[in-house]
C-alpha cells in the first residue's frame, strides 16, 4: 500500500469523497499518458513532458522518406516502451477489475501496460505499438519481428539510450541517413505501427464498442489525461449527459473539469489504489 501522508489533506478528502461516489457502482476507466509516467514513459502535457513533433498519417503515407524517418526513430526508441513495467496505477485498475468494480479500461495509451498489469477488458482506443500492420493487405506483424527486420537491414545502427524519447515510443533524431526499411513480406505494401496517427480517425467500430461499454456502467473514472483531444473528451461528455458520476484524477487542468463530480489533483499511482482498494 502506498504511503498517502504526502498527498495532503485536501487530496485525501477528495479521494474519500470520490470513493463515496463510486461505492457500489460499476465503473469504466479512461486513461491517458499520465498513468504511464511512473513507468518511465514521458507525457506530452503533464510533468516531465516532452516537445511534440508528431508524424501525421498523411505525411507517413505520403512519402517513403517520411516512413524511413519514422521507423529510424522508432527503432531507436522502441526499447523504452518494450522495457517499461506497469506501475501502481495500472495494478490498481487491474485489481479493481478482478474485484468486479472496474468493468473495462478505455486507454488512449499505446504501451499495453494495462494488459501487462493484468487487466483483461482493455479497449486500446488508439491501438498498440507492439503490433505492426500492412496498409495494403492488412496482414499483422509483431513489433518484435519488425525490430528483427530493421536490425537485419541496419546492422550498424546503434540504439543510443541518451536520445530523448516520446510517449509514442520513438526517439528524437536529427537525421536517418541511409536507414533501410522493410516492405510487407506478403504483398510488399507499406508497414505502419497499428496505432492511430495524428490526423487519422479512431475506427468507428472501436468507438461504438467503447461507448456501449460506457453506457452499461454507473460511473466514469478519468485518469492521467487532460482530455485535450476529442477522442477522450467525448466519453466524459456522454457520461455527463447520462448523469453518471465522473471522477477525474490528473495533475493539472483538463477539458472535462467542469463535468467532474470530483477532481483529484494528484499522481495516479498514489491515488488509484486508495480509490478502489480497502
Amino acid at each position: 500500500m502506498e504511503n498517502f501522508e504526502s498527498l495532503g489533506a485536501a487530496v485525501l478528502y477528495s479521494i474519500d469523497f470520490a470513493r463515496e461516489k463510486l461505492a457500489g457502482k460499476s465503473v469504466i476507466a479512461l486513461t491517458g499518458a499520465g498513468i504511464s509516467t511512473d513507468s518511465g514513459i514521458p507525457d506530452y502535457r503533464g510533468q516531465g513532458r516532452v516537445a511534440r513533433h508528431p508524424m501525421t498519417f498523411d505525411t507517413f503515407m505520403g512519402s517513403q522518406s517520411a516512413q524511413i524517418r519514422y521507423w529510424a526513430r522508432s527503432y531507436v526508441g522502441w526499447s523504452r516502451i518494450a522495457d517499461a513495467k506497469p506501475n501502481g496505477g495500472h495494478f490498481a485498475l487491474a485489481a479493481a477489475e478482478r474485484l468486479g468494480q472496474v468493468q473495462h479500461v478505455i486507454t488512449q495509451n499505446v504501451d499495453a501496460l494495462h494488459q501487462a498489469a493484468g487487466s483483461k477488458n482493455v479497449i486500446d482506443l488508439h491501438g498498440r505499438l507492439d503490433t505492426v500492420r500492412c496498409m495494403k493487405c492488412g496482414a499483422p506483424m509483431t513489433r518484435i519481428r519488425m525490430d528483427e527486420l530493421l536490425q537485419e537491414l541496419n546492422p550498424n545502427i546503434q540504439k543510443d539510450a541518451n536520445h530523448e524519447f516520446t510517449p509514442d515510443g520513438d526517439a528524437e533524431l536529427e537525421a536517418a541517413d541511409n536507414f533501410q526499411i522493410p516492405a510487407c513480406p506478403i504483398c510488399a505494401g507499406v508497414l505502419k505501427p497499428d496505432v492511430v496517427f495524428f490526423g487519422e480517425s479512431v475506427p468507428q467500430s472501436r468507438v461504438e464498442f467503447a461507448m456501449s461499454r460506457l453506457d452499461e456502467v454507473d460511473a466514469l473514472l478519468v485518469a492521467g489525461t487532460s482530455l485535450t483531444v476529442n477522442s477522450g473528451l467525448r466519453f466524459a461528455r456522454r457520461a455527463a449527459r447520462a448523469g453518471k458520476p465522473i471522477i477525474i484524477v490528473n495533475i493539472g487542468e483538463t477539458k472535462g473539469d467542469e463535468l467532474a463530480t470530483a477532481k483529484i489533483e494528484a499522481n495516479t499511482s498514489q491515488v488509484l489504489e486508495r480509490l478502489f482498494i480497502d
